[in-house]
């Protein structure tokens, strides 16, 4: 039950991350961002009465230290991929973003038996292959976007951490803070910009979709996280590249990489394992 919670929250991940980027051709990405998440409240208030929430001081605290993490991850990766390479930057967040987790779980004493090691040593490779494209060839100290696609990927495996400390029977508390603490965040780095978030006609779909698919990915994610390891959960999430690169084939006919497909075979003997 736990892996199928961790990759059905990779899969709706990605599809948030797909259906977002769709939108980011027609909107700029700031109100893409702003609006998806006001979105997902409604997707939160629904799941609320599925999984009510139950106030501790403790979620408060990791809940806006997650809405943190979360604005600084989308901001600071938007911004990488406006002046970098996406074949670049998207494995550099991908994989860092799975790392961090694992060793927070090592450091909080999990200890994954021998073939979910293996299978994590695979996913993390398959992670890579999958977010690659046509357009990595090399990467050096001066590549653009390098930095920001590291303090990204930081975010995101911090996000990862503080999303699953919340208490067995808060719910859904965590996310609420943190959804309000992203949401405020983010309209006051929109307004320090001056960046409009008007969004462009016929927009609004996508983008409401978009902070639809992200929440619940979300809800998913606390899910798997509370009853399973935070190493394992944490890097079987941090597939949903894949999703966003197999809606890319079906809906826009993107064609998928010699690289891509390995990480695909990868990433189903690292599951494998996993499950073992």
């Amino acid at each position: 039950m736990v892996i199928a919670l961790a990759l059905l929250a990779a899969g709706v991940y990605g599809a948030a991350d797909f259906l977002g980027g769709l939108a980011s051709r027609r909107t700029p990405a700031t109100a893409v961002v702003v609006i998806s998440q006001i979105a997902g409240v409604a997707v939160l208030a629904i799941a609320w009465f599925v999984l009510p929430g139950k106030f501790y001081p403790s979620d408060v605290l990791w809940g806006m230290l997650t809405g943190l993490f979360g604005g600084a991850a989308i901001v600071s990766l938007y911004a990488a991929l406006a002046i970098g390479r996406m074949g670049v930057i998207s494995p550099i967040t991908a994989v860092l973003g799975a790392s961090v987790p694992v060793l927070a779980g090592f450091a909080l004493g999990e200890r994954p038996a021998a073939p979910a090691l293996a299978g994590i040593a695979c996913t993390f490779l398959a992670v890579a292959l999958v977010s690659a494209n046509v357009e990595t060839r090399s990467i050096s100290l001066h590549e653009p976007g390098l930095g920001l696609a590291l303090f990204s990927g930081l975010c995101i495996g911090a996000l990862f951490v503080t999303l699953s400390r919340g208490h067995h029977d808060s719910g859904l508390a965590l996310l609420a803070v943190t959804r309000a603490t992203s949401v405020v965040s983010l309209i006051g780095y929109a307004l320090v910009r001056r960046e409009s978030l008007r969004p462009a006609p016929g927009s609004l779909r996508l983008i409401f979709a978009a902070g639809a698919f992200d929440m619940l990915a979300n809800v998913l994610y606390i899910a798997a996280a509370r009853f399973g390891l935070l190493s394992l959960v944490a890097v079987l999430t941090s597939l949903y590249p894949a999703s966003t690169v197999f809606l890319a084939r079906v809906v826009l006919q993107e064609r998928l990489t010699p690289s891509q497909w390995a990480g695909v075979g990868l990433a189903a003997c690292g599951i494998g394992l996993i499950a073992l």
